[in-house]
């Protein structure tokens, strides 16, 4: 296997134990050829200021009192954001993720901010499946103490779980 540091464009070449493509998806993955695969760094900032922005929209959202009037809250509870600490929250960032991936055809506002897309491997656009697939497996890749974030550096094109799972890479935008 090549250093991580030479490993700047996509491999089509299938990858020992990764799943035959049929010619569709063969087609996709040669219209990729020698696009620049995204660096850790910019996947983990554009994740960061996703994860913030998610955040603030649920302070922002008022979405309290539609939870009082469906009986999912208690007058009188305030609603927390916590990481894994209550099903809103977690609810609430899949949603983010997965709407704003397929939204923005694989661009969230971070992946925006810091010229990165999502590309499909097998679909012309990202389809809303693959969205939450992409947004349920950051689940996925959490698991493990960040194992599957980790596995980019092991994957010959650079992909973690959540990637595989989707089938789906990430690429670095060129723009003016």
């Amino acid at each position: 296997m090549m250093p991580h540091s030479q490993r700047k464009n996509i491999i089509i070449v299938p990858v020992q134990g990764m799943k035959t493509y049929n010619p569709h998806e063969t087609d996709m993955m040669k219209s990729l050829q020698g696009a620049e695969l995204a660096s850790f760094t910019r996947r983990f900032f554009a994740l960061l200021v996703d994860i913030l922005l998610a955040i603030a929209l649920f302070i922002i959202i008022p979405i309290q009192p539609l939870f009082i009037k469906l009986g999912w809250l208690q007058p009188g509870k305030e609603l927390i954001f916590t990481f894994f600490g209550n099903w809103y929250s977690t609810v609430w960032l899949a949603l983010y993720f997965a709407i704003s991936i397929w939204t923005g055809n694989g661009k969230t506002p971070g992946k925006w901010i810091l010229r990165v897309r999502v590309v499909s491997l097998v679909h012309k656009r990202i389809t809303p499946w693959q969205s939450v697939e992409r947004a349920l497996g950051y689940g996925a890749s959490i698991l493990e103490l960040g194992f599957g974030f980790l596995q980019y550096f092991i994957h010959p094109n650079c992909r973690t779980v959540h990637d595989r799972i989707a089938e789906t890479i990430v690429v670095r935008v060129r723009g003016k």
